[in-house]
């Protein structure tokens, strides 16, 4: 079995999760304190790949890449980046696939906290972000811990937008689930059997660590 596919699935996963990481707190943050028809909208814009078939989003991420679109044509002529079939375009389609598995818990944890501590920080004198960092994300680290285990599993098993975006290039992106899926096309069931087992194994530990870590870290007294 050859085993770049795996790590080139883990390599997206951690990159996709350490973008989404910090693009996801102070989103999910604002979308906590706001409750107005704009944050309305872009709530319902970070939340459309859930209920979006992978392939439709795949398609259209596919037309905005492309060199003979204005953005595609634009990456290329500018700054000589073409993200069609390239491990660059993977991430960046995997963090727009997998933004509202960072920023739900997320926001949710943070509508969970109460209003008081925020308060309670202003009239000390503190500002948006050191209430934010020194405050509100100690209390919510189990809810942090969710949402980067969630991203990361999820990224782990993209195959629809992968394969619309980056092809079948060994060694570029060809990630573990278009090897799946290559191997059960050429009727090779067992090399499926083997990398579908190798994920399934790297998913379920994945789980348990995040079940065994939260249960350590317990809930905040303030949630």
């Amino acid at each position: 079995m050859d085993w770049l596919p795996i790590l080139l699935s883990m390599k997206l996963a951690g990159i996709t999760t350490l973008i989404l990481f910090f693009i996801g707190l102070p989103v999910a943050w604002w979308l906590s304190e706001k409750n107005s028809v704009f944050s309305v909208i872009v709530e319902a814009v970070i939340t459309m790949p859930l209920v979006l078939p992978p392939s439709v989003l795949g398609f259209y991420l596919l037309l905005a890449f492309s060199p003979q679109q204005s953005l595609g044509k634009w990456l290329q002529e500018t700054f000589d980046i073409s993200l069609v079939f390239s491990f660059k375009g993977l991430v960046i389609a995997s963090v727009i696939y997998s933004l509202p598995f960072m920023i739900s818990p997320l926001k949710s944890a943070f509508m969970h906290l109460p209003k008081s501590i925020s308060q309670a920080s202003y009239t000390m004198g503190k500002s948006k972000f050191q209430t934010l960092w020194y405050v509100l994300l100690p209390n919510i680290k189990p809810a942090m811990l969710t949402a980067a285990v969630l991203t990361f599993a999820h990224t782990l098993g993209e195959f629809g937008v992968v394969l619309m975006i980056g092809g079948n290039i060994p060694g570029v992106t060809k990630v573990a689930s278009i090897a799946i899926y290559d191997s059960v096309e050429s009727m090779d069931y067992q090399l499926a059997h083997y990398y579908s087992l190798v994920l399934f194994a790297l998913t379920f530990i994945i789980v348990i660590t995040v079940f065994i870590l939260n249960r350590r870290l317990g809930k905040s007294p303030l949630e």
